[in-house]
């Protein structure tokens, strides 16, 4: 077999575990799934997922980091077409909000994911995906004039710190709805409190 179709293969075999293992964390989570049932629904052998990934553990890891990505790739979405910084953060806040309601992530990233991961892991696979989006908003916004000239990197980390804790707000909260709701409104204001003047009219 040619190195080409080789690393076809190998990568098909990792997508395949990964889309597996994704389905069956989102349905029953982390704990209530084994190795050999995710290997059993993907049609592999235990020892592709050794191969590929080592244990449960680094599989589940992986799973959270395509999660994480598209995550941000939504939110981005979402806010590309704001006419300026503050319509493009509150936008950001509004997706991000809206994706920490549905059932795959709040079991997968926002219950699961600490508790698998550990704290300090799950928070810098948050940040290796959500920081860069942050930082990149808040500049644009200070150097629009939009909000008051602070340091971006330690800005971004409580802005970031900030979020997670809506998230987790959110999923633990027995009505998500009234949490996100509350969770929002409480973001939007602490940005707010940044600005360098009242938003204009028509801005939320």
């Amino acid at each position: 077999m040619s190195p080409r179709r080789t690393q076809d293969r190998s990568r098909r075999t990792k997508e395949t575990l990964v889309a597996s293992a994704r389905a069956l964390f989102a349905e029953r989570g982390y704990a209530g799934v084994s190795a050999a049932e995710i290997v059993a629904v993907a049609g592999l052998t235990r020892g592709a997922l050794h191969h590929h990934f080592g244990d449960k553990r680094e599989l589940f890891r992986a799973v959270l980091e395509q999660m994480e990505g598209e995550i941000v790739g939504r939110v981005a979405e979402a806010i590309g077409g704001a006419a300026d910084s503050w319509q493009a953060a509150t936008a950001g806040v509004s997706a991000f909000l809206d994706i920490c309601e549905e059932p795959e992530v709040v079991q997968i990233a926002l219950r699961d994911a600490p508790a698998v991961l550990g704290w300090a892991a799950w928070r810098d696979i948050e940040a290796a995906h959500g920081l860069g989006l942050i930082k990149a908003g808040l500049q644009s916004a200070i150097d629009e004039q939009v909000l008051t000239p602070q340091p971006v990197d330690v800005l971004a980390h409580l802005v970031l710190s900030a979020v997670i804790e809506a998230a987790l707000l959110i999923a633990h909260a027995p009505d998500r709805s009234t949490a996100r709701a509350a969770s929002e409104q409480t973001l939007i204001a602490l940005l707010a409190g940044l600005r360098t003047a009242p938003p204009d009219r028509g801005h939320r």
